[in-house]
């Protein structure tokens, strides 16, 4: 699977504990290892592990700096995840218009 494809991203995002990494990227920008350790409640190796597959994904991006790594969300990345919800809205909602419009017949 390629970075940025859908089926990498939704399995990426699956899993909670990287869900809430890459929300915390998001929501407070860029973070090191162990200011998102602390917030984790799982252990920085296993912090770590989340990221590189965050990263792996396209979702995050890292800076090194003295021993330090940060780390910071690439929201474009989702744009796959996007373009699929906005496929899928189109199509429930031709199909709901559908059904109006059957049920409006089946009325008259």
């Amino acid at each position: 699977m390629t970075p940025h494809s859908p089926d990498l991203l939704f399995r990426t995002l699956a899993d909670p504990t990287r869900r809430a990494i890459f929300e915390r990227l998001c929501r407070k920008g860029e973070q090191t290892v162990g200011a998102l350790t602390t917030h984790a409640g799982v252990s920085q190796p296993a912090v770590s592990k989340h990221l590189a597959m965050l990263k792996q994904a396209g979702l995050v991006r890292d800076r090194h700096e003295g021993r330090q790594t940060h780390y910071c969300a690439q929201l474009g990345a989702l744009g796959p995840l996007i373009d699929w919800a906005s496929r899928m809205t189109q199509f429930w909602e031709a199909r709901f218009d559908d059904l109006e419009d059957l049920l409006n017949r089946m009325d008259q």
